[in-house]
């Protein structure tokens, strides 16, 4: 199962930590495409914050455990709309898939 947890500052969403595969076994293939989607939609939110929008933000990736956070350190209401459309994304793929992702909030 895939993880995310939002992080809120001020609320303002201010970054995300993703954690785990969506496959159940290797021949899990919508699992595999669920896992896809989540990692598609992640590195364009990161992309297009840091790239696009130019706010300073802290990324760390690890492919092998399916891991990966981004913590904004500025930028905050420029990548309010970014930030916000990922959530709406994941949140639609966790309604459609929950046994394939599970979300969290924190402050």
């Amino acid at each position: 199962m895939t993880t995310v947890a939002f992080y809120f500052e001020d609320e303002l969403l201010s970054g995300f930590h993703i954690v785990g595969h969506s496959t159940a076994n290797a021949e899990d293939e919508l699992g595999r495409i669920v896992c896809s989607a989540v990692s598609s939609a992640a590195y364009m939110t990161a992309n297009t914050i840091t790239e696009i929008v130019g706010a300073r933000a802290e990324i760390s990736v690890n492919e092998e455990r399916g891991e990966m956070t981004l913590i904004l350190k500025d930028g905050f209401e420029d990548s309010f709309n970014i930030m916000s459309g990922f959530m709406l994304h994941i949140k639609q793929l966790s309604n459609q898939y929950p046994d394939y992702i599970a979300l969290t909030t924190e402050v």
